[in-house]
């Protein structure tokens, strides 16, 4: 009985102290933390006081030698896959291929890639001009350059201008190529026609060559509770449709034939740029897949934006140009903060719950 007693009283000790542990371990995490978030705050700080003269349009421009990028996945799939034997053999080859070069390797010609990932507005459009004007400062012509676009199209000021930014490559003497692996619609395909031949993966989505535009109109909610909106204009057609006021069938036609003038200049734009398109038959707003959209000429060649930059690194260097605009004070708070605490939470998840 005694024996099974001291037995009891030795468990309750082991389990105070693991609870006692447990408490420690989360105070020092929580300290921990605080502390983290207090370093990570600071170094933001110093760094948006250093970086607070900046403007807008300050930012960072990067390139990317694709081909040493692909040659370290080459070699790192080696290390993990070959052993160490089969290592040596390729190595002793590779060592033997470079002794048998009597020249030394002539430099290949240059190529350059760049990525365009739209929204509705076009808000990209500020990095792409970077991007081109950088190329246009060191490309020479008769040189590729391979856009990988994205895009369900938006804005049509922001995707001309867009469009009017890869115009200025070839007008450069550049032969432009266009990737579409998921969609290029709408104002995507405004700039995707531009290119001297566009690629698409089979189930991109191409097309939509047409003008939406969608106005809500207030005006008999608003008179259900007695609420007048006086809308005042100078000029009879400034603002044919609003918000709260009254429409009127004129105004609703007068916006129609906005609408039919920009549709016009978007069919003169990729009729000049794809001659061989009959526009009249593309022109509704559809849209199609690319094995479809191939036998209409609105794409000429199936094929995804990795198989045919890894083919062009055969015979070129290719460099991948970005820019990265300036992050304001308050987007590099939200930045830091969140990444933070989305690592506190993977932590605390993996530490202490089961």
């Amino acid at each position: 009985m005694k024996n099974q007693t001291n037995v009891l009283n030795n468990s309750f000790i082991s389990m105070e102290n693991a609870i006692l542990w447990s408490d420690y371990f989360l105070y020092l995490l929580k300290t921990l933390t605080f502390l983290v978030a207090f370093i990570i705050i600071v170094g933001v700080l110093i760094r948006a006081s250093k970086s607070g003269t900046e403007g807008p349009g300050k930012g960072k421009l990067t390139t990317t030698h694709l081909n040493k990028q692909w040659d370290g996945l080459k070699s790192h799939m080696q290390q993990a896959l070959l052993s160490k034997k089969d290592l040596k053999v390729l190595e002793k080859a590779e060592k033997a291929d470079k002794k048998q070069q009597s020249k030394p390797p002539q430099s290949k010609e240059k190529a350059f890639s760049i990525v365009f990932k739209g929204d509705i507005q076009a808000s990209q459009v500020e990095s792409l001009r970077r991007e081109v004007t950088a190329i246009l400062a060191i490309a020479e012509a008769g040189q590729e350059v391979v856009i990988s676009l994205e895009s369900p199209g938006g804005a049509v000021s922001g995707y001309g201008l867009a469009a009017s930014q890869l115009i200025r490559l070839k007008d450069a003497g550049l032969k432009l190529t266009v990737c579409i692996d998921k969609v290029a619609a709408s104002g995507g395909y405004m700039m995707a026609c531009v290119g001297d031949r566009i690629l698409a993966a089979p189930f991109a989505i191409v097309g939509s060559i047409g003008v939406l535009s969608q106005v809500p109109n207030l005006h008999r909610f608003l008179k259900r509770f007695d609420v007048d909106v006086d809308v005042l204009t100078a000029g009879k057609h400034k603002a044919p449709l609003t918000l709260l006021g009254k429409n009127t069938d004129e105004g609703r036609q007068k916006h129609l034939e906005d609408l039919n003038a920009i549709h016009q200049r978007f069919k003169t734009l990729v009729s000049s740029q794809r001659d061989s398109l009959d526009i009249d038959a593309v022109s509704e707003g559809d849209f199609w897949l690319a094995e479809d959209a191939i036998e209409l000429n609105l794409v000429d060649e199936i094929k995804t934006s990795d198989d045919y930059l890894q083919a062009l690194a055969g015979s070129k260097e290719v460099y991948r140009v970005s820019w990265q605009p300036h992050k304001s004070f308050e987007q590099r708070i939200k930045g830091a903060s969140s990444a933070f605490f989305e690592s506190a939470e993977a932590l605390l998840k993996k530490r202490w719950l089961p």
